[in-house]
């Protein structure tokens, strides 16, 4: 599925006392700054996770500051342990379970031929798109459960059918992955009532990738990016499940 225009609007007070996780939301110019703010305005409770802690504590407190209710932790998401404790924290604070997860932890490094890759760059990839994604997914399962919500994993363009992966195998590969899992947790959660859908976007207009490819180029908008997240994880979307929407 290909997204030409925005996503029909949804409620206004659709999102207000709800409780959200975000993974891989802490750094200030990346997309995460944006969706987290748009699930702020909405009246949610934030939940950011991410590696640095620093970080994360700033921007919420950052969403505190403009009459949101958010809460930072930091996490190594590929650390099931961690994580597991994690939900254990984030349930204490959510006793009506979690509205929606939104998975954006992730990255991307300049790719090389295959032959030349190295395998240190394939493992960091699958670890931090993929592993993210999985640990992630499985420890705040149970959340989404208990609200009947749903969960936004963050595939990529380089992962559907068609596009060049030249040089970046290990990206596209890991990427390919996360679309698997959703599709898994789709087909598997429907009956608890989760439902699980994908982006992938093409280069978003991010700090890093002005500062890696510059200015110049077409670019999917952060703002668009925050409007088909919040639109997925609404009342509206409720027919949809288990489908990637393809923006830029």
């Amino acid at each position: 599925m290909s997204a030409s225009s925005a996503p029909s609007s949804i409620p206004a007070d659709e999102l207000r006392g709800r409780s959200v996780i975000l993974t891989g939301a802490g750094r200030k110019g990346q997309a995460g700054e944006v969706v987290s703010a748009a699930f702020a305005k909405r009246g949610a409770t934030v939940f950011l996770v991410d590696r640095d802690a620093e970080r994360v504590k700033e921007r919420a407190s950052e969403l505190e500051r403009d009459g949101a209710t958010a809460h930072g932790f930091a996490c190594d998401l590929t650390d099931p342990a961690a994580v597991g404790e994690l939900a254990g924290n984030v349930a204490n604070l959510a006793p009506h379970g979690v509205t929606a997860l939104v998975n954006l932890a992730g990255g991307y490094e300049e790719g090389a031929p295959v032959a030349a890759t190295e395998p240190a760059t394939w493992h960091n990839l699958f670890a931090i798109n993929l592993t993210t994604a999985f640990v992630s997914t499985r420890a705040f399962l149970p959340l989404v459960r208990q609200a009947r919500g749903a969960i936004v994993y963050f595939a990529a363009a380089a992962a559907l059918p068609g596009v060049s992966v030249k040089n970046m195998a290990a990206y596209a590969a890991a990427k390919t992955g996360v679309i698997t899992l959703m599709r898994a947790v789709a087909v598997e959660e429907r009956p608890n009532g989760v439902r699980a859908n994908a982006l992938a976007p093409t280069a978003i207009r991010t700090d890093e990738n002005i500062a890696s490819m510059g200015a110049a180029r077409e670019y999917v908008e952060r703002e668009t990016v925050a409007a088909w997240v919040l639109w997925l994880c609404s009342s509206v979307a409720g027919p949809v499940t288990g489908q990637v929407i393809r923006l830029g």
